[in-house]
């Protein structure tokens, strides 16, 4: 019985295998998955060449015309699952592309495709659009315009050419100033992303709305990235844009430009006050603002007695939070980042920022860097710095 009950279960294991494989000798969802591979292929090709015919033929071509002006080095895709229901499929997949000039290493991003398939058994894609829980790309948005500058490139969507001419200037302004402020070793360009509003900012960066209402711009990029790493991207909120004046839009984008540069230098073992305080510091160097004008929050809480006991945490960064709170974490990393450049000069305050991303993790970070650059520790650096709150904005 024994014998007999192994010889059934191989007859059904057998069975099993000619139903999955069919008379070709290849699981079907292994085929089909090859083709949909070889689809995407083909329009990753069509997309690299500029060949809209190509493209066409691989399905809809909307995203072809709405990524037209995007400066692509690189494009592929890798299929990395596949439902089919008959005669369609959804396919989820890994782009990788590369902006020309300005990413060592390609960008990723998770799509999802709808796919179709023909009398005579050829696929082809229906749509294709973000993953679930991945950002936007600009081109999801609409139809990418670009503007070059002599250190910058501008994308937008829904933008109008001066619009986009004048981000330009603003970054090809920010890099030598932040290059003067911290140096040359970095890529310096910068690549500047201009949606149409701030649902669209909210796309690109995969968060609501409500994370960035009131934020001029963010700064994407991994701390302590490798120099093989894609460019970081400086993010615009055109809505909370359009409410600065002219010195306060070169002090933002100068801000993030800094971000840019200081990335690679940039860890875990960065607090928030250092690093957006320094980003601020740099913004702020050549504006000529008095620390009242520039810290106008943090001034009505000194004014009004309530001077900080400490430097902020990393929660009190948070954008969803209190703004006022928001408005003085931020100004209180700016007042201290400018209290080492006046007491222990630029250079000093460079080393520090560099000395503390060198620390293998955030404990002793601060506390070594200030020792070994600055000659003083925590406690002492905290009161200087609130003595230096009561003169200045006392």
């Amino acid at each position: 019985m024994a014998g007999r009950r192994s010889g059934y279960g191989v007859v059904a294991l057998v069975l099993l295998l000619v139903a999955l494989v069919g008379c070709g000798g290849r699981p079907v969802a292994d085929r089909a998955t090859a083709e949909v591979q070889r689809l995407l292929d083909r329009r990753a090709a069509a997309v690299l060449d500029r060949d809209e015919r190509a493209y066409d033929q691989t399905g809809r071509g909307t995203e072809f015309a709405r990524l037209r002006a995007v400066p692509v080095a690189a494009w592929s895709y890798r299929v990395t699952g596949l439902r089919r229901s008959g005669d369609t499929a959804t396919a989820e997949a890994e782009l990788r592309y590369r902006v020309a000039g300005y990413d060592p290493a390609p960008m990723t991003a998770g799509r999802t495709l709808r796919l179709n398939r023909d009398a005579d058994g050829q696929w082809s894609v229906d749509t294709d659009r973000p993953a679930k829980k991945a950002a936007q790309q600009l081109w999801d948005q609409g139809t990418v315009q670009l503007v070059r500058g002599r250190h910058s490139l501008v994308l937008g969507v829904g933008q109008s050419g001066r619009s986009l001419r004048d981000f330009a200037d603003l970054a090809d302004r920010a890099v030598p100033a932040v290059s003067d402020a911290w140096g040359t070793d970095w890529s310096r360009r910068v690549v500047v992303l201009v949606p149409k509003s701030l649902e669209g900012m909210a796309g690109l960066l995969g968060s609501p709305a409500s994370s960035y209402r009131g934020i001029a711009a963010v700064t994407t990029g991994e701390t302590g990235a490798r120099r093989q790493a894609p460019a970081d991207r400086v993010i615009v909120n055109p809505d909370a844009f359009a409410l600065l004046g002219g010195p306060g839009e070169q002090v933002v984008i100068t801000h993030e430009t800094t971000h840019v540069a200081t990335r690679a230098r940039t860890t875990a073992a960065t607090p928030l006050w250092l690093s957006e305080g320094y980003a601020d510091w740099v913004g702020y160097r050549a504006a000529g603002r008095t620390p009242a004008e520039a810290a106008p929050e943090l001034s009505r809480a000194v004014t009004e007695g309530r001077i900080p006991a400490a430097l902020p945490d990393d929660e009190d960064f948070g954008f969803t939070g209190d703004a006022g709170r928001l408005a003085r974490a931020y100004e209180s990393g700016w007042t201290a980042c400018r209290l080492i450049a006046d007491r222990w000069g630029e250079s000093r305050l460079r080393a520090f920022y560099r000395a503390v991303g060198a620390h293998e993790k955030r404990a002793g970070a601060v506390e070594d860097a200030m020792r070994e650059v600055l000659g003083t520790t925590p406690q002492a650096f905290t009161t200087q710095w609130r003595e230096s709150l009561r003169e200045q904005l006392g």
